[in-house]
C-alpha cells in the first residue's frame, strides 16, 4: 500500500492532466482564434455523455443483457456494467479495444457539437457568441440531469471499466494513461499552433479585416478551430468519466469546466501553450491544498471555510488581470522565417 502523499500526487497529476487538456482546447479557441468561448462545458459534457451512453450500451448488447432504456437507469445499469466488467477483465484486446472506441466517440461527439456552435459563431460576435454558447452549455447538462435514460438522470449511470483486467494496480495506470495522452496532446496542439493553420487562426484573431483581405475564409476558419478544440475538450470528458466510473450530468457545470478553465489559461498566459500547462499545475496545486487544510484555518476566517477556495481565487484572478494581463508566460510573437534568414533580409533593406 502507498502512502498517502503518493495518492495526492497521482490526483494531482490526473486533475492537472485532465484540466490541460481542456484549458488547450480553450486556448486555442480563445487565445489563438479570438472566440469568445464561454460553452466550453458542452464539448466536455459531449464527451462525458457520449461514453456513458453508447459504449456501454453497445458491449451490453454484445454480452446479450439490457441496454434500451433500462440500461442507464440505476436498479439495471449497476448489475448490466458489473457484468461487463467480468467480461472485460477476462478478455484484454476487448477492454483496450473498448477504451480507443470510448475516446474516438467522444472526440467525434466533440467535433460534431463544435461544428453546431460554429453556426452562431459565423454569425456573433464578442458578448452575445460568449452567452449563447454559455447558454448551450446548460442546456445540454440539464437535458442529461433530467432525462434518465441517457446517463442516468441525477442517480448517475455506472461506465463499464476498461481497465478492470488491472485490478489493484488499476489506479495507477489509468492515471498514468491520462498523463501521457495529456502530453500527447500537448505536443499535438503545439505543433497545430506553429503550423500555417495556427498562424492563420492568429491573424484571424488580430486583424480579421486583414485576414479577409488576404483571401482567408472566415467562416471556414471559426469553424474549423470550434471542431478541432471540442474534439480535444471532448476526449477530456470521456478521461474524466472512465478515470470516476460514472457519469454524473450533475457533476459537469460551467464553473468546474468553463470559467475554473478560463482562469488557468489567463494565469499561465492566453496564447501560449507552456504558459497554459504551468497555470494550470499552479492553479490544481492551490486549489488541491485549500480544499485538504481550509476547515483547519476556520477558527482564523471571519467567514464559512466551504467559501476559501472561491475568494482565494477569485482574488487571484483579480490580481492576475493587474498586475499580469498577459500571463505569467506571455505569447511571444512567431516568424515564419528563421531569426538567422530575417536578420540578413532586414540588412539587405538597410543597405538598399
Amino acid at each position: 500500500m502507498m502512502p498517502p502523499f503518493v495518492y495526492l500526487i497521482i490526483h494531482i497529476m490526473v486533475e492537472f492532466s485532465i484540466f490541460t487538456i481542456v484549458t488547450l482546447s480553450l486556448n486555442l479557441e480563445v487565445g489563438d482564434t479570438g472566440i469568445p468561448q464561454f460553452g466550453r462545458v458542452i464539448a466536455v459534457i459531449a464527451g462525458a455523455f457520449a461514453v456513458g451512453a453508447i459504449p456501454g450500451r453497445i458491449l451490453a448488447y454484445m454480452m446479450g443483457l439490457p441496454y434500451g432504456a433500462k440500461y442507464a437507469i440505476y436498479k439495471y445499469n449497476y448489475w448490466v456494467v458489473d457484468e461487463i466488467n467480468d467480461k472485460l477483465a477476462a478478455n484484454i484486446p476487448l477492454s483496450i479495444a473498448y477504451f480507443v472506441f470510448s475516446l474516438l466517440l467522444a472526440a467525434v461527439c466533440g467535433a460534431v457539437i463544435g461544428w453546431i456552435t460554429s453556426r452562431p459563431a459565423i454569425r456573433l460576435r464578442e458578448a452575445y457568441l460568449g452567452i449563447s454558447l454559455l447558454a448551450f452549455g446548460d442546456v445540454l447538462m440539464w437535458v442529461g440531469y433530467n432525462y434518465e435514460p441517457l446517463v442516468g438522470g441525477s442517480t448517475a449511470a455506472t461506465v463499464p471499466d476498461p481497465f478492470r483486467w488491472i485490478w489493484k494496480y488499476r489506479f495507477i495506470v489509468v492515471s498514468f494513461v491520462i498523463v501521457v495522452i495529456a502530453f500527447v496532446i500537448l505536443l499535438l496542439v503545439e505543433r497545430l499552433t506553429k503550423s500555417p493553420f495556427g498562424r492563420t487562426l492568429k491573424m484571424l484573431r488580430d486583424n480579421e479585416l486583414a485576414a479577409t483581405v488576404f483571401g482567408k475564409d472566415i467562416v471556414k476558419i471559426r469553424t474549423r478551430s470550434l471542431v478541432i478544440g471540442s474534439a480535444i475538450a471532448a476526449v477530456a470528458g470521456a478521461l474524466y468519466v472512465i478515470y470516476v466510473g460514472v457519469c454524473n450530468a450533475g457533476a459537469f457545470t460551467r464553473l468546474t469546466w468553463t470559467f475554473w478553465p478560463w482562469a488557468y489559461m489567463m494565469l499561465g498566459g492566453v496564447g501560449n501553450n507552456i504558459g497554459i500547462v504551468v497555470g494550470v499545475l499552479i492553479f490544481i496545486i492551490i486549489r488541491t491544498l485549500i480544499v485538504l487544510y481550509r476547515f483547519e484555518l476556520a477558527p482564523y476566517l471571519p467567514f464559512d471555510p466551504i467559501w476559501l477556495e472561491y475568494t482565494l481565487i477569485g482574488l487571484a484572478l483579480i490580481l492576475i488581470v493587474i498586475f499580469k494581463p498577459y500571463g505569467l508566460i506571455p505569447e511571444k510573437p512567431a516568424t515564419t522565417l528563421s531569426k538567422e534568414k530575417l536578420e540578413k533580409i532586414l540588412k539587405e533593406i538597410k543597405e538598399v
